[in-house]
């Protein structure tokens, strides 16, 4: 009893009075006294002891029930500003003191912005981006991260602002007729084609035209164009490479999952050995894109084409395909195919 005594000094009441106790008995009394203090039960009605004796519910029918808090609750950590620029800098194989010169800035100071110990104005911003070759879409999550408002524009290709860009394409894909054409964005999805374009699309899986056609998938998939492909490991080999390339430099988690995809691919994998060889290595001047036609061999090569000065980030991964005939025979071929199937030569 002694030593429960000298340990129980203070208890404290529910009204935050400090009461002295100076043995056990005064610390009982104390305790009962601060529940017997009246007060409301959960139909507002006061209570006025233990027993809910008085008017009103008894204070034993309270149940507080904290709520459990998770550790998902809490939003997701955002890259900081900093993060972003050493991870472009890194995936372009550049120094701090390098890209620093480039900027016009010290490596000190761009030190400090990458660990967060300076906040760059805007203006810094866009201007390691552009040294970097950032896609427009992640200088405006740069941006964003940073604190400021995003700069550049991000249209749908239907929207009514773009309808200049649609004709300047149409007129292009039209103009190549009677030869393959088409429009790609970022994932190398179709959102435009001329009608020739169906040329490359006859007998291929059905489920493999649903939705944006891909390009990667129309070509290395075994239900599309593969099993037609006459130097199949050459374009292959080209293709995937390209796509590594683009899934680097671009970081879009898209083409990597797609990239994983085509990778698993019958035969892609069954020359996966060859591809991992080639991996790194410059792409060859030229790979012929050679298929076979109802009526014989179709040898083909293709041109790229982007937007110069885009503002916009659906403008800047826009790209226009066009498919060319390698020699006269498939030119001829392509031509007697385009008009069987009612396709004209090009429009003006």
């Amino acid at each position: 009893t002694a030593s429960v005594q000298t340990t129980i000094q203070f208890v404290q009441n529910r009204d935050g009075a400090v009461a002295a106790s100076a043995g056990v008995g005064d610390a009982v009394r104390v305790l009962l006294s601060m529940f017997m203090q009246p007060s409301c039960g959960p139909s507002g009605h006061r209570v006025d002891d233990l027993r809910g004796h008085g008017r009103g519910d008894p204070i034993t029918s309270e149940v507080i029930v904290l709520p459990r808090r998770h550790p998902y609750d809490r939003p997701m950590p955002r890259a900081s500003v900093g993060d972003l620029i050493r991870e472009w800098r890194v995936r372009r194989r550049r120094s701090q003191m390098d890209l620093a010169l480039d900027a016009g800035v010290s490596t000190r100071h761009l030190s400090f912005v990458e660990t967060g110990r300076a906040r760059p104005s805007p203006e810094l911003v866009l201007a390691l981006a552009r040294h970097l070759d950032v896609p427009l879409r992640d200088r405006n999550t740069m941006l964003l991260a940073a604190g400021y408002a995003p700069r550049f524009s991000h249209r749908p290709l239907d929207d009514a602002a773009m309808a200049p860009i649609r004709a300047s394409i149409q007129r292009m894909l039209d103009a190549h007729l009677p030869y393959p054409g088409l429009a790609v964005d970022r994932g190398w999805n179709m959102v435009m084609a001329n009608e020739a374009a169906l040329l490359l699309t006859a007998g291929v899986d059905p489920a493999l035209l649903e939705g944006h056609v891909n390009v990667y998938r129309l070509t290395l998939h075994p239900g599309g164009l593969a099993p037609r492909l006459l130097n199949f490991t050459d374009v292959a080999a080209y293709a995937v490479e390209q796509l590594r390339r683009s899934a680097a430099t671009t970081g879009d988690p898209g083409l990597a999952r797609l990239l994983e995809e085509v990778l698993a691919y019958p035969d892609v994998a069954r020359i996966r050995p060859l591809l991992d060889l080639a991996e790194g290595d410059e792409p060859p001047l030229l790979v012929p894109f050679r298929m076979a036609g109802p009526t014989g061999e179709i040898s083909l090569f293709t041109t790229i084409t982007t937007f110069g000065t885009p503002m916009d980030v659906t403008l800047d991964e826009l790209a226009v395909e066009l498919f060319y005939p390698a020699d006269e025979a498939s030119a001829a071929t392509l031509r007697d195919l385009a008009s069987a199937m009612g396709i004209a030569g090009p429009r003006a």
